[in-house]
């Protein structure tokens, strides 16, 4: 996930929009369509991931910034607005809804096997688990006394433990506080552990991330430096065999079913093979495309964030996430 202020700073594109709502309060918005609201063509290849002339629907725009979309087991979406410290919730009947006030400016977020939501929440840089009934508890607030730059996105493995970037993107709300940490690099969090340890440190600006659900392998965009990297998950959190994926870096990412790879950015949601070769292209007509997951009932709609909007695109493949 991008700086906020870089992006409004140097695009001159996305213009503060605030939200004023009680949480609890819904809104179905699944009837709204792209005759509504023109978007650009979506590219189609031969892989036949999606129908042909499928197009995004746009779900709403009356956001700030969008970001860190994560499905729960039923297929709900959660994703934050992050310049207005708000968590909303996107339901299986396409019902909008708030579902955090407070939210610890979280970023990138994704659940748990308990159902917990764990977020990337960086007004003080640290890592929230949201429990269902909404209770907060603080999983991780430092290394080694030291506060991170940010953590900024994250992928959960089956054993319950963390993977998270930290890159430095300097808020607003920090009030001038810097962060004391040096460099910028990847974390793990084992379960049960009150401290992470670095598993790489060899990137400019990591930031998307998202491993395979086998646990074999693990996705980092290096978006400093224009690069996606695989990496293999050796033991107890461990990486090694550090591989370049593609010539192009991320905000956020996601996997589906097939072992493709989505990637975000300036011209929407990019798609690789696992050899990293680009197959297709979702274009989304917005400033900045940040990031994206697969939800809905089947785990066939693509979900995704995008500047001060969000978009659904149907699929013919689901999410890699059970």
């Amino acid at each position: 996930m991008l700086s906020i202020n870089k992006i409004l700073g140097a695009a001159l594109l996305i213009s503060a929009y605030s939200v004023s709502s009680v949480a609890g309060n819904t809104l179905n918005v699944s009837s709204m369509s792209s005759s509504e609201h023109p978007t650009t063509d979506s590219t189609y290849t031969t892989a036949n991931l999606f129908e042909k002339g499928t197009q995004p629907q746009l779900v709403s725009k009356q956001f700030e910034f969008t970001e860190g979309p994560a499905p729960d087991k039923e297929g709900n979406v959660y994703f934050t607005d992050q310049p207005n410290n708000h968590i909303w919730k996107y339901d299986i009947n396409g019902k909008l809804s708030l579902f955090l006030e407070q939210a610890g400016r979280s970023n990138g977020m994704f659940f748990d096997k308990k159902g917990n939501l764990i977020t990337c929440a960086d007004e003080h840089n640290q890592m929230w688990s949201i429990s269902p009934d909404k209770k907060v508890k603080v999983i991780l607030k430092d290394f080694g006394g030291r506060h991170f730059n940010g953590p900024n996105d994250l992928w959960v493995d089956a054993k319950g433990g963390i993977y998270f970037t930290d890159p430095l993107y300097v808020r607003d709300y920090w009030n001038g506080a810097r962060p004391d940490i040096t460099g910028e690099k990847v974390y793990y969090l084992a379960p049960g552990k009150s401290q992470a340890f670095v598993v790489t440190d060899n990137l400019k600006k990591p930031n998307g991330i998202i491993g395979t659900p086998d646990g074999k392998h693990l996705f980092v965009a290096d978006i400093g430096d224009g690069k996606t990297y695989k990496f293999d998950i050796v033991k107890n959190g461990v990486l090694g065999n550090q591989q370049l994926f593609t010539e192009n870096g991320s905000d956020g990412m996601t996997l589906d079913s097939e072992g493709n790879v989505y990637l975000t950015g300036k011209s929407g949601v990019y798609i690789y093979n696992p050899k990293g070769q680009q197959i297709g292209l979702i274009a989304i007509n917005e400033p900045w495309t940040g990031n994206v997951c697969f939800g809905g009932k089947n785990k066939d709609m693509l979900f995704i964030t995008a500047s001060k909007a969000i978009y659904t695109f149907q699929m013919k493949v689901k999410g890699a996430q059970k």
